[in-house]
């Protein structure tokens, strides 16, 4: 049981699977404090000593959340993806609470436009988004990749043939293919912001943005 103040700082999750267990793992990490909560005892027990709090309920029961002090947080993770209906009930019942800031898991888009109606702030379609940033790093050249937008994305890679042994401003990148090397890592070193003069080595990793297909399009240089 937690004690019943306003936890401003503390997250609730709910689903102890392999993203919420992640989701709640992360957050102990980073010292924000944690209600865990799961159907699964075994799940509960392995968690209990991981992050700050660890509890055994059936939260598609509203009042099972009203006796772990649920209305306390100002935000929620439903991290649960396996039962649709389960996942509805949870973020309905949060929703019932008052809960501000609810992060729910959705495994399909009629799930996420379900949960977006009954008052999920953010939907997360974890499978699907890892499913994409896999397809973007099978080209060999990112190391790794994020999207921000549709039409905007952050890309850690290895530099391009076009770009290697010059700097950037000789590289002329905006102007030729649309993105923008917004720092740049040595081997051995840390990333540092890049200038117009930084120059550009075939070991080195860098940092771009822009749109992804501009992206997408600059990668597929020869290396």
């Amino acid at each position: 049981m937690v004690d019943h103040k306003k936890k401003n700082n503390a997250v609730l999750v709910i689903g102890l699977g392999r993203f919420g267990a992640a989701t709640a793992g992360q957050l102990d990490r980073l010292d924000r404090e944690v209600l865990a909560v799961d159907t699964d005892m075994e799940l509960v027990q392995k968690w209990s000593e991981r992050v700050t709090h660890a509890v055994q309920a059936d939260v598609t029961n509203i009042d099972a959340l009203k006796q772990i002090g649920a209305e306390e947080f100002s935000t929620a993770v439903v991290a649960v993806g396996s039962s649709i209906e389960a996942s509805v009930l949870i973020t309905a019942n949060l929703v019932d609470l008052g809960i501000p800031d609810i992060w729910a898991k959705a495994i399909s888009k009629s799930h996420g436009q379900i949960l977006t109606r009954i008052g999920a702030t953010h939907v997360i379609y974890p499978e699907a988004e890892a499913g994409e940033r896999v397809a973007h790093l099978l080209s060999g050249q990112m190391l790794d990749f994020v999207e921000l937008d549709t039409d905007f994305a952050i890309v850690k890679m290895y530099p391009p043939q076009a770009i290697q042994n010059k700097t950037l401003a000789e590289a002329a990148l905006r102007r030729d293919y649309k993105i923008t090397v917004v720092g740049v890592k040595k081997p051995g070193g840390s990333f540092v912001y890049s200038t117009a003069d930084t120059y550009v080595e075939a070991r080195d990793q860098i940092i771009v943005s822009g749109h992804p297909d501009d992206i997408e399009k600059f990668a597929s240089l020869e290396k």
